[in-house]
C-alpha cells in the first residue's frame, strides 16, 4: 500500500479518503530538515500552502511520486527541481473557488453599505443610521480583472444584483463574454474608450 504524507492541516473528510487507498501519516508544522528526514519513507507528500517543498527537500524524496497541493498554486514546490526528478506536481485549482468568489462579494456588499463602520459605530453604542445608510450595487457597474474561474463566478453573483459587469482578460475570447453576459474589454477597446 503507497505511503502517503499530510505536512499540513488537511480536512478529516480528505484524511478520509486517502485513507481508503493508502496509509497516511499526518506530521504538521515540519521544518525543512524535519521533512527532509522523513520525506525518503514516502510515495506521496500533501499539502496546503505551509509546507516548503524545496530542492533540498526533494532530494531528500528517494521514493516520492507525486505532490498535490490542496489549494490553487504551486509556488511553495520547486517544480523545475521535483520535474526533473520525476515527480508529478498537482493542485486543485477549483477547491476554493466558491468560497473565493463569495468572499469577493462579500467585501463588494460590506463596502458599499458601510457594515463595518456601522458594526463599530452599533459596538459604541451609537446609532446613527442615516450615515452608514450607503449606496445599493443595483445598476451599478463592477469592472472585475482576470476572467477566470472566481472571476466568471463573482460575475455571475453581481449579475444576479442587477449589475453590470465589465471584464479585462487578454487570454479569453469575445465569445466567452458574450456566453457570460459579461462586456469583455481588450487592450484595444480601453484605449478606444480612453480617446472618446
Amino acid at each position: 500500500m503507497p505511503k502517503v504524507l499530510v505536512s499540513d492541516k488537511l480536512a478529516q473528510e480528505g484524511v478520509d479518503i486517502l485513507k481508503q487507498a493508502a496509509d497516511v501519516d499526518i506530521n504538521t508544522g515540519l521544518s525543512e530538515d524535519e521533512l527532509c528526514k522523513i520525506i525518503g519513507g514516502y510515495d506521496a507528500l500533501v499539502i496546503r500552502s505551509g509546507t516548503q517543498v524545496t530542492a533540498k527537500v526533494l532530494e531528500a524524496a528517494t521514493n516520492l511520486k507525486i505532490i498535490g497541493r490542496a489549494g490553487v498554486g504551486v509556488d511553495n514546490v520547486d517544480v523545475p527541481v521535483a520535474t526533473e526528478k520525476g515527480i508529478i506536481v498537482v493542485n486543485s485549482p477549483g477547491g476554493n473557488t466558491i468560497a473565493a468568489a463569495e468572499l469577493t462579494v462579500a467585501m463588494l456588499l460590506a463596502l458599499s453599505r458601510n457594515i463595518p463602520q456601522a458594526y463599530l459605530s452599533m459596538q459604541s453604542k451609537e446609532w446613527n443610521r442615516s450615515k452608514y445608510t450607503g449606496n445599493e450595487v443595483y445598476k451599478k457597474t463592477l469592472g472585475i480583472l482576470g476572467l477566470g474561474k472566481i472571476g466568471q463566478e463573482v460575475a455571475k453573483r453581481c449579475q444576479s444584483f442587477g449589475m453590470k459587469v465589465l471584464a479585462y482578460d487578454p487570454f479569453l475570447g469575445a465569445e466567452v463574454g458574450e456566453q457570460l453576459g459579461v462586456e469583455l474589454w481588450s487592450s484595444r477597446t480601453a484605449s478606444s474608450a480612453a480617446t472618446t
